[in-house]
């Protein structure tokens, strides 16, 4: 059996993940027009993420939704929301229609869920956050097909005062929109922007 090397799938098609970004991008617009914050959709990022076992997006979703206001109680309880009055309706119908979209129950169920997540929603938040779902959806996959790896990072009070013992922290440099997905741990071959870094005043994530 050949030993190949790491293999990383947004890579492989720089065309196809520039498109997802371009997807990325649009999907973030439509959620400020719609007017759902950044945090809400980072909410949605997190549980999307926690869901399909996706750990590089989860960790960095998790970083863009502090980074967007999201406290942390909130995300201490995310997986359990349903059991918590800690969350807004319009909150609660992103994290049920995120849900609905990445475990796709059946028939029945899923129309109760998203009727009921559209009562909280006009048509124009109810279209953005499902779009918000695919994406994050498939930046997730691609990340677990990929392998992406996480950096380890050191908490602020465990940080020293020589640069040489600090854990390397190092972002790809992107423009990308933070919005539902989540770039590569490392930029595209083609050099192209990767998806979702963060962006103030905008809505959205990388995968």
């Amino acid at each position: 059996m050949t030993v190949r090397g790491k293999f990383f799938l947004d890579k492989s098609d720089p065309g196809s993940w520039r498109a997802l970004n371009k997807l990325s991008r649009r999907v973030a617009s439509a959620a400020q027009e719609a007017g759902i914050s950044r945090a809400v959709v980072e909410l949605l990022n997190v549980r999307v993420s926690q869901l399909n076992g996706c750990a590089y997006c989860l960790e960095l979703h998790t970083r863009y939704a502090v980074d967007a206001g999201v406290g942390p109680q909130k995300l201490s309880v995310l997986p359990v929301w349903r059991e918590t009055a800690l969350f807004s309706e319009l909150e609660r119908a992103a994290l049920a229609i995120g849900e609905a979209t990445t475990s796709l129950p059946e028939e029945t169920t899923r129309v109760r869920e998203l009727t009921d997540a559209r009562e909280h929603l006009d048509d124009a938040q109810y279209s953005a956050l499902q779009w918000a779902a695919v994406t994050i959806n498939a930046f997730n996959r691609i990340s677990i097909l990929s392998r992406h790896p996480i950096r380890p990072r050191r908490a602020p009070d465990e940080r020293t005062e020589d640069p040489a013992t600090e854990v390397p922290t190092t972002e790809v440099p992107t423009t990308e929109v933070p919005a539902t997905g989540s770039p590569p741990p490392e930029a595209p071959a083609t050099g192209s922007p990767t998806a979702g870094a963060p962006a103030p005043s905008t809505a959205g994530g990388r995968a």
